[in-house]
């Protein structure tokens, strides 16, 4: 039987799924698997409603001619369609992971409240175990959160292979919460966390039924994006429903598992071994080719620590001062200025920095009077194919006032150099030498 999937609010280009709106569109339960984006649901209020002075948007059923009873019933409709494709039909939804964003307020004409938002047509589901009851959504927070650092936690879920499937490209908008503090792994599967614990992506079983929240993806295509979805829930619709095991159940062996579970254990142990391991030789990687940054980079968070790691390995003492670096030898002391742009050249302002700093430090007689300005232009360009990465005026300048001029690839060979090389104390205090006394631009250590 041919699949019906359904995409509510939630651009994705498919054959099998329709696209459709969440006011507007078809019946949830009509589908086997639905993929819906909460984002835009509040926007059919907000837009709507004005905010009152007690900062909730509020709407009166008796004078709003009719907005308030429409919203609500959609509301009511859509929850109880999701429970039917859910409960009954054991279906599959997928949802983008929102905060709940702003809630309406609808008063009935006998002056009852009701508090609607982005995730009021979520159908509830009560887990319970020995110890613990999962309340959801009831008892769930969507905590506004920002980030980019997902920690995935290694299930075999096909939504984890669809997330890491975007490793890069994933951002989340929201944490999920209990406010109980209930163990959810207890009753849900958890996909993926930030690196301080929070949940960004988890799957909720509703019976044979499931629900999935993800976080968004970004920079991907609809189309690339739908076939990953797609592929994804074929295999989850495939699968046995989550059930919490009770704690009984090893009381019931059965032949080979333990055997099984001893090799499934010394896999797992080999597995965190070698992880270990895996990190260890990337941070020695990372140590290894820090120095590499300041050939691309030019952020000042990126590319002012790369700068310095460079100084430090030709044996300046490095100290950073606001945007710029002050280095320390026997050889004598400089101020250093950075320059890193996407642009063909670095023009006057790097240089009248730089300048002003010297000025400031010759006539205080506090500090360097020595300049050396570091320039990357071009930074997206091969080293080794850009253009002169200066103009004529920065240079001219340089050499009046005695400043080194440095590009930042004769920075990066210097170092290549010292690395492969492993100079003698001689040969670096004369490398260090040759920097500090050069005026205008550096030619290289002979």
């Amino acid at each position: 039987m041919k699949r019906i999937l359904s995409a509510v609010n939630w651009q994705l280009e498919h054959p099998e799924i329709r696209n459709t709106d969440f006011f507007e569109g078809s019946s949830f339960s009509a589908v086997d698997s639905l993929f819906i984006d909460p984002g835009p649901i509040s926007d059919r209020w907000t837009y709507d409603v004005p905010v009152g002075k007690d900062g909730v948007r509020r709407t009166y059923m008796d004078s709003d001619r009719g907005f308030g009873r429409v919203v609500t019933k959609i509301i009511h409709q859509r929850r109880t369609e999701a429970a039917d494709l859910l409960y009954k039909a054991g279906g599959l939804i997928v949802s983008r992971l929102h905060p709940r964003g702003e809630a309406l307020e609808v008063v009935s004409t006998g002056g009852m409240a009701e508090r609607i938002d982005r995730f009021s047509w979520l159908p509830s589901v009560s887990l319970v175990d020995k110890q613990h009851q999962l309340n959801f959504p009831s008892n769930g927070r969507f905590v506004p959160r920002r980030g980019n650092d997902i920690v995935f936690e290694g299930t075999d879920s096909p939504f984890e292979e669809y997330l890491h499937q975007f490793r890069g490209r994933l951002s989340y908008r929201a944490v999920y919460q209990d406010i109980l503090s209930t163990p959810i792994e207890r009753f849900a599967t958890v996909l993926a966390r930030n690196r301080v614990g929070d949940i960004v992506a988890v799957q909720i079983p509703y019976d044979e039924g499931l629900l999935v929240l993800l976080p968004l993806v970004e920079g991907v295509s609809p189309a690339e994006e739908a076939l990953a979805l797609t592929r994804a829930t074929m295999r989850a619709t495939l699968r046995l429903g989550f059930f919490s095991q009770p704690d009984w159940l090893p009381s019931y062996p059965i032949f080979g598992e333990d055997s099984l579970r001893d090799e499934l254990a010394s896999l797992i142990d080999r597995r965190n071994k070698l992880s270990e391991k895996i990190a260890e030789i990337n941070g020695k990687l990372e140590a290894t080719t820090r120095y590499k940054r300041i050939l691309y980079t030019h952020g000042r968070a990126s590319v002012v620590p790369a700068v310095a790691d460079c100084l430090r390995a030709l044996g300046f003492e490095v100290e950073e001062a606001g945007r710029d670096l002050i280095v320390r030898s026997n050889e004598g002391d400089a101020i250093v200025a950075i320059a890193a742009t996407d642009s063909a050249c670095v023009d006057l302002p790097s240089y009248r920095h730089l300048l002003d700093r010297v000025d400031r430090a010759r006539t205080s007689g506090e500090g360097p009077e020595k300049g050396i300005l570091v320039v990357n232009a071009s930074c997206s360009i091969d080293p080794k194919r850009r253009p002169t990465e200066f103009t004529p005026q920065v240079l001219r300048g340089c050499k009046s006032q005695g400043f080194c001029l440095l590009t930042a690839y004769a920075l990066y060979k210097l170092v290549q150099r010292v690395l492969a090389d492993k100079p003698t104390k001689r040969e670096l205090t004369h490398i260090r030498k040759v920097l500090i006394e050069c005026d205008g631009e550096f030619r290289g250590v002979s």
